[in-house]
């Protein structure tokens, strides 16, 4: 059974002309009634019979257009979502990233995304920086945003780095050297977010500064980090992009320290020969890179 056939039979039902049809259909008379034909002897039954005014379906050809019907219109269907696919327009973008990466850098990212390409289903999964390499390697993931993790079976696309900055609540910050040193540190409460992928950094400057160990809070969320400060409990270095708001509507207060690194460069991976990363980072950035002021944190 052909597409032909049933483009045939649904014209001719349509039309109840086989010579209106043909012209339809751009076909000879005799090309049109051959192909008709031929269905009638695979299904083993007549579907046309002519009238005086032309042809109409028969009991049988009523019970079967319905389904000639559906069949076209189902690989019209999967030919324009194949088109679709090819232009990327449609499908699914799953993409593995930090926990706070999906909290602070991912929506307004999304929001751009899905203004260009309204018909792909978005999916984000969290995890560990190790989770999320893997969960690209095994196909699980088209796109993994992770901080200076690389794989030789993955394409890595370098992004922006952020910033480690220095804050304290406003009351506490009003206490405090406008510049503070960095041995100045060891004497002030220190609260860490210690699941991160700067928390190296971080514990580098702390050693540096000779800070005890009792004068340091340990937490595992980035948000319970931000409360922390913004109660006064004590100063913290956290990721720019984590503290934009809260820097903003002063609930947090920037402080001047010299000699603080920069965080780990944000890399987009993806699976070799495939463009997701370079789509979804290059179409939404400020260059061919996606520029986005984005922490590095699990």
């Amino acid at each position: 059974m052909l597409l032909t056939q049933l483009d045939g039979l649904v014209a001719a039902a349509e039309e109840r002309s086989i010579s209106r049809a043909a012209d339809r259909l751009y076909l000879s008379q005799p090309a049109l009634t051959s192909r008709i034909q031929a269905l009638e002897r695979e299904l083993g039954v007549p579907l046309l019979v002519r009238n005086g005014r032309g042809v109409e379906l028969t009991e049988i050809g009523k019970a079967f257009l319905p389904y000639a019907r559906r069949a076209l219109e189902a690989v019209d269907d999967g030919r324009q979502l194949t088109q679709q696919l090819r232009d990327g327009l449609t499908g699914t973008l799953t993409i593995a990233a930090a926990r706070a990466l999906s909290t602070y850098v991912l929506p307004p990212l999304l929001k751009r995304f899905r203004a260009a390409y309204p018909g792909i289903h978005i999916a984000v999964r969290t995890g560990h920086p190790d989770d999320i390499v893997s969960l690209v390697l095994r196909d699980e993931a088209h796109l993994g945003l992770v901080c200076e993790r690389t794989h030789p079976e993955l394409v890595t696309t370098e992004l922006m780095d952020d910033e480690l900055v220095l804050v304290a609540a406003p009351e506490l910050a009003a206490t405090l050297p406008r510049q503070l040193r960095l041995e100045s540190l060891a004497a002030l409460q220190i609260v860490v977010f210690s699941a991160s992928s700067y928390d190296a950094v971080v514990d580098t400057l702390l050693r540096d500064a000779t800070v005890p160990r009792g004068n340091v809070m340990e937490l595992d969320s980035i948000d319970a980090t931000k409360s922390m400060v913004e109660n006064g409990i004590g100063i913290a270095f956290l990721p720019r992009v984590a503290i934009a708001d809260a820097l903003d509507d002063g609930r947090l207060v920037p402080l001047g320290i010299r000699g603080v690194p920069p965080m780990p460069r944000l890399n987009a991976l993806s699976p070799t020969g495939r463009s997701c990363a370079r789509t979804f980072c290059g179409r939404h950035g400020t260059s061919s890179r996606l520029r986005i002021s984005a922490g590095c944190w699990h």
